[in-house]
């Protein structure tokens, strides 16, 4: 019988969440050895459900075989980024259409207003050295526009999508500029959400996500 911990989370499921965290707040960097036997230890339990939360990172694509058959977190290379942002504007703009004919109107008006009194963190502030508030904050929008679309399919693929733009999304949160940026780029497509106007909906999406993307480039190469 699989084992299982307080609240029934079985422990497969909870190595599992925690090292996908970890993916994708960056703490475990791309390249970082992913070993049965260092991962059981780590987490006190034994190699078969640390060898299911490592089979379901490689399917999410957060992990890779490496030397010696050893996983690895994924690396994050330009190209994988440019396929992920064609694959972002061709689901989030439709999103953002379905959303802005679909939604509670006061749900993104709220958005918009939490959004304009954001100002994203410079690099080292120790009130918040992660940004954590404002990536929660579009987390909380990104979810908002998930439900309104009312639709399980596309929110399926969205899902799917999350893990990979939160790690593109951290490439980005050493520039202040581009952070407070995007704040205001966020800020915007909440608010013609609220007013129910799709086509600013889908072009304010669109235009975000161009120069995230052309961010995110710009980052990596730097990195490189």
């Amino acid at each position: 019988m699989p084992r299982t911990y307080a609240g029934g989370v079985r422990a497969g499921d909870r190595v599992y969440a925690a090292l996908r965290e970890e993916i994708v707040a960056g703490r475990l960097r791309p390249g970082a050895e992913l070993s049965e036997v260092e991962q059981a230890e780590r987490w006190g339990v034994s190699r078969t459900p640390v060898r299911e939360a490592l089979s379901r990172l490689r399917a999410d694509g957060l992990a890779v075989v490496g030397r010696g058959r050893t996983l690895t977190v994924s690396d994050i290379q330009p190209v994988d980024v440019v396929r992920l942002f064609e694959l972002r504007e061709a689901l989030e703009t439709q999103a953002a259409r379905l959303a802005a004919r679909r939604c509670r109107p006061e749900v993104f008006a709220a958005l918009a207003e939490q959004l304009a009194a954001v100002v994203p963190p410079e690099p080292g502030d120790e009130a918040d050295p992660h940004g954590d508030h404002y990536y929660g904050l579009v987390a909380t929008l990104d979810a908002a526009v998930d439900d309104a679309t009312d639709s399980p399919y596309l929110r399926s693929a969205l899902a799917a999508l999350r893990p990979h733009v939160a790690r593109a999304r951290r490439l980005a949160s050493d520039n202040p500029a581009r952070l407070r940026a995007a704040a205001a780029e966020h800020r915007l497509i909440a608010e013609a959400i609220a007013d129910r106007d799709e086509s600013l909906a889908v072009h304010a999406t669109a235009v975000h996500l161009r120069l995230a993307l052309a961010n995110v480039l710009t980052s990596l190469e730097a990195a490189r």
